[in-house]
């Protein structure tokens, strides 16, 4: 169980009991669990399955997106980098299509 919370599991229903589990029940969940899953070498192994979710509404309170090229200040400034082009068709040869791979 230490691992296990370690890991950052546990029981996060906000329904679920306050009180702590006692020192016997871990121990027989133990004792069942180490009976069907131990290896030969008495470990217990265990897999996690991470499920990450978000999720998103809109709300009248959100800030309202600016209007393009509104901007005061450059990302590129900001970032410390230069600016790139953003693939500008114009930039990039159009090779015949016997030469394309």
């Amino acid at each position: 169980m230490h691992e296990i919370r370690a890991l950052g599991g546990g029981n996060v229903l906000l329904a679920r009991s306050k009180a702590p589990l006692h020192r016997r029940t871990l121990e027989r969940a133990e004792e069942i669990y180490r009976a069907r899953h131990a290896t030969p070498d008495g470990k217990i192994k265990a897999t996690f399955q991470f499920v990450f979710m978000s999720g998103w509404a809109p709300d009248p309170s959100q800030q309202k997106p600016l209007k393009p090229g509104s901007a005061q200040a450059r990302l590129a400034d900001a970032l410390h980098t230069q600016e790139q082009s953003t693939g500008d068709r114009a930039s990039f040869p159009i090779l015949p299509k016997k030469d394309r791979s």
